[in-house]
């Protein structure tokens, strides 16, 4: 069975960017349906990549929605379009 692979950006407001690497941290680490996770920063963004198994990927994507939700305020808006995030998702090539 493919995985799905994730990858999505974000962000942070200055003041909130150290937070929400911790925020996001804690949020993935208690995703069982993530297989396989990485974060990465650079100066102005933070940057997901996840694995998951399409058998439990639109649960997942629906719970990662509803704690953007609560975490929106720590972030900047790439354009009206985009909005918080800048997501690519796709079957993972092994």
């Amino acid at each position: 069975m493919t995985k799905k692979l994730s990858i999505v950006r974000f962000k942070p407001k200055p003041e909130h960017f150290d937070e929400f690497i911790e925020a996001i941290k804690e949020r993935n680490n208690g995703d069982t349906a993530m297989t396989e996770f990485k974060l990465m920063k650079t100066a102005t963004e933070v940057v997901v990549i996840g694995v998951r198994d399409p058998s439990v990927f639109d649960e997942s994507v629906q719970s990662g929605v509803e704690w953007l939700d609560q975490h929106r305020h720590m972030l900047q808006e790439y354009d009206p379009i985009n909005r918080h995030t800048i997501p690519i998702t796709g079957d993972l090539v092994e």
